[in-house]
């Protein structure tokens, strides 16, 4: 007999939509969002408003457009995220939850309400988000726009963006403002240690993606349907130009994208009461959120522990190994954080299984903090078409910062609180941190490095190690000489000499 209050995912929902659709609706966020908790209502296969009236608690993650504190939003944006979407779905919720920035958040948020309902502090939960930047951009120069702005009353949980886990003043003023170079460094740090060329490793990461391209071309959500061969991925041309050494466009997270994602997770008390029928019922078997070093102070900065750790505990909480998932989502906003999973769990790039049930985020879109919601819609998806098989779900946050893992399945199971604190407090003790200098000067060694093509000026970004004694600090350098070693050569262990300035440190050639 299975706990009254064990919690059960009972309905997922997606939309989307493209500029160039016949049908484009320049759809907000806020609509968006609400268009796949709609369907999502619709997808637990019973009475839709006596459902939605049902939900006491709306958790929502971060759009872009709030995602950054005093951030512009040229159509506008609701003051209420969360009940934004409530009213659209006829729901009415006592509690509205807006979560911190970070990839890992969706499958975070899931595994945090599974527990609330477990504890009954909750009943029916409704978990959705979205972005809508293609829009944003599509309309951000015109005289004609839509409004997106929107005044809801009603209590809001805004828990803050987050952002200090991610970002500080010494790492923005050496040029990592975005993700694409913070995750080049991490890239070419693991090229580093596996000694690699700069040839083969851009041949290896395209053979990673290309086959996630095949899926997203049958995905009818997908931001970019187009199926791209290891030749197209690897050739820099005009339409895939170099963005941060050595991601050329194509093999980078898509953040032009309109979609929407959302999930609905209820005990299995509530899903009896609502009629929802058992076959619409997948069960959570493992889960794990843990959380990495600080970035510079990390020992090997092409590794991701965290996500190794918390995949483990997830896969043995559902008293599997990785040989018994049958279908699988790897985050995929850049080839480094697949290819630490692959490294550890001996998966291959075109393993059998697939590495992505969505398509990927270069192909299928990088919805921002949402993207793993949509992986979780389509792992519950696999989990009803193949009953008693197992989805796995693993979701990135930051600069391969947090990671948090599911399991899912058909299957009944009793619901388990996961180890992470225990884990988290085990590696914490355990971490050895790299010493790092801020003002460093004098003669160093390139650790890993990327060149910024979309400054105006091209400029190298290096991490470097004192040859003094050893320790680490970040560097900017616009000298012609090691711009064009670090972007026609191979810089990585090449000596350079580094001076600190008030506005941070420079590098020159040895």
């Amino acid at each position: 007999m299975i706990d009254p209050r064990t919690p059960v995912v009972v309905g997922v929902g997606q939309s989307a939509e493209r500029i160039d659709d016949a049908d484009y609706r320049a759809m907000s966020p806020v609509q968006l969002a609400a268009a796949a908790a709609q369907a999502a209502l619709a997808d637990c296969g019973a009475d839709t408003e006596q459902v939605a009236s049902a939900i006491d608690a709306i958790v929502a993650t971060r759009a872009f457009e709030i995602s950054i504190p005093k951030a512009p939003a040229p159509l506008g944006k609701s003051n209420n995220f969360p009940r934004s979407v409530a009213r659209l779905i006829g729901a009415d919720p006592a509690r509205a939850v807006l979560d911190k920035v970070g990839g890992q958040g969706p499958q975070k948020l899931l595994t945090e309400f599974a527990g609330e309902i477990v504890a009954g502090a909750a009943d029916v939960v409704l978990l959705c988000g979205s972005d809508a930047t293609s829009t944003l951009r599509h309309f951000a120069k015109s005289e004609t726009k839509p409004d997106f702005n929107e005044t809801v009353d009603g209590q809001l949980e805004d828990r803050g963006y987050g952002l200090e886990d991610f970002v500080e003043r010494y790492t923005v003023i050496h040029g990592l403002t975005g993700a694409p170079v913070q995750y080049a460094l991490l890239e070419n740090a693991r090229r580093a240690g596996l000694g690699m060329s700069k040839a083969d490793y851009l041949q290896s990461m395209a053979e990673l993606f290309a086959p996630m391209s095949k899926i997203a071309a049958k995905n009818p959500f997908s931001a970019s349907p187009v199926e791209r061969s290891v030749d197209e991925l690897t050739t820099v041309n005009a339409s895939n130009r170099m963005i941060c050494d050595p991601y050329p466009r194509l093999l980078v997270a898509r953040d032009q994208v309109n979609q929407g994602a959302a999930a609905l997770v209820m005990s299995v008390a509530a899903a009896q009461r609502l009629g929802v029928p058992e076959d619409r019922w997948v069960f959570l078997h493992g889960h794990a959120d843990l959380r990495e070093q600080r970035l510079l102070e990390r020992p090997d900065l092409g590794a991701y522990p965290a996500a190794v750790a918390a995949t483990a505990e997830a896969l043995e909480m559902a008293g599997i190994g990785f040989g018994d998932v049958a279908a699988m989502d790897l985050y995929s906003c850049f080839a480094v954080p697949v290819f630490n999973i692959c490294d550890a769990f001996g998966l291959a790039a075109d393993d059998p299984r697939g590495l992505t049930l969505t398509g990927g985020l270069p192909f299928f879109g990088g919805a921002g903090n949402n993207y793993s919601m949509h992986a979780i819609a389509e792992a519950v998806a696999f989990a009803r078409s193949a009953p008693g098989k197992f989805a796995f779900v693993g979701a990135n946050g930051g600069m391969q910062s947090k990671y948090a893992a599911g399991v899912y399945a058909t299957t009944p199971v009793p619901w388990q609180a996961d180890r992470s604190a225990e884990l988290q407090a085990r590696a914490d003790a355990a971490a050895q941190a790299v010493p790092v200098t801020e003002s460093a000067e004098g003669p160093a060694t390139v650790e890993t490095y990327s060149v910024r093509h979309d400054w105006k000026t091209p400029t190298g970004i290096i991490i470097g190690r004192l040859d003094a004694d050893g320790t680490r600090f970040l560097a900017t350098t616009e000298d012609e000489d090691l711009v064009a070693l670090l972007s026609d050569g191979d810089p990585l262990g090449a000596s350079v000499t580094v001076r600190a300035f008030d506005y941070g440190n420079r590098c020159t050639v040895r």
